[in-house]
C-alpha cells in the first residue's frame, strides 16, 4: 500500500518463500525487498537464486534483526542493503528509488548493530585500515560516498565525474578491497574508521583522480 502510493513505484508482485524466486524471474523486477525469514525456504536461499540470474534485480534484505544472525551471509551473498521492518513508512519509497538508482541501503541502527554484534566492532581495525590504505585519495572519496548509500549519478554530481568515470572507481575500489559489493564495501569503510575521518571531507578536492 505505501509503495503502490508513492510516485514513480509500480508493485509488481508479492510472493512468499518457494513461489518467490519463480516470480522474480517472471516479472524482472527492478527492486526486490526480500524477507530473511520467510515459510519453507528462506530468503538467503531465494536471494542465491535471484543472483543467478543474467540481470538481477537490486535486493535489499528485511529483517527485524534483534534474532537474526544470517544478515552477514545475506550481504556476502550479494544483497544490496538491509532494512529493518519498522522503517518509518515515509522513508521506504525514498529507499526502493536508492536501490533502483543503484545505491546502497543500510538502516544506520541496524549497521551499528551489526557492527557490534561481531568481533572487531569499534575501534578501527588493521587489517581493514591496510586494505583501505590501498585506495587513491579519489576512490577514498568514492567510498566514502559509497557507504552513506549514494548512487553512481549522486557520486558523480557530488564530486564533479562523469557516472563512467565514477563506475570505474566503484570497480577498482571493490578489486582493491576484495569486496563482492557496495554494501561489503560500506561495512569495511566504517571498520576501518574511514566515515569519521572524512565526514564532509569528500568535496574538499577538486575534479581529482
Amino acid at each position: 500500500m505505501i509503495l503502490n502510493a508513492s510516485d514513480g513505484i509500480e508493485v509488481v508482485a508479492t510472493a512468499q518463500g518457494a513461489q518467490a524466486a519463480d516470480v522474480i524471474r517472471r516479472e524482472r523486477p527492478d527492486v526486490v525487498l526480500l524477507d530473511i525469514r520467510m515459510p519453507d525456504v528462506d530468503g538467503l536461499t531465494v536471494l542465491r537464486q535471484i543472483q543467478s540470474l543474467p540481470a538481477p534485480p537490486h535486493v535489499a534484505m528485511l529483517t527485524t534483526f534483534d534474532t537474526d544472525e544470517y544478515v552477514l551471509t545475506a550481504l556476502r551473498s550479494g544483497a544490496d542493503g538491509f532494512l529493518l521492518k519498522d522503517t518509518e513508512p515515509e522513508q521506504l519509497a525514498q529507499l526502493v528509488r536508492t536501490l533502483a538508482a543503484g545505491g546502497v541501503v543500510m538502516s544506520p541502527k541496524a549497521s551499528r548493530a551489526l557492527l557490534r554484534s561481531h568481533p572487531g566492532a569499534g575501534a578501527p581495525q588493521a587489517a581493514d585500515v591496510a586494505r583501505v590504505n590501498l585506495l587513491s585519495d579519489r576512490e577514498r572519496d568514492v567510498l566514502v560516498l559509497i557507504a552513506e548509500g549514494l548512487s553512481n549519478a549522486d557520486i558523480g554530481t557530488r564530486l564533479h565525474l562523469s557516472q563512467g568515470t565514477v563506475k570505474d572507481h566503484v570497480s577498482s575500489i571493490l578489486t582493491k578491497l576484495r569486496v563482492a559489493g557496495r554494501v561489503q564495501a560500506a561495512l569495511l569503510a566504517e571498520r576501518a574508521g574511514l566515515l569519521g575521518d572524512h565526514d564532509g571531507d569528500s568535496t574538499a578536492r577538486g575534479n581529482g583522480r
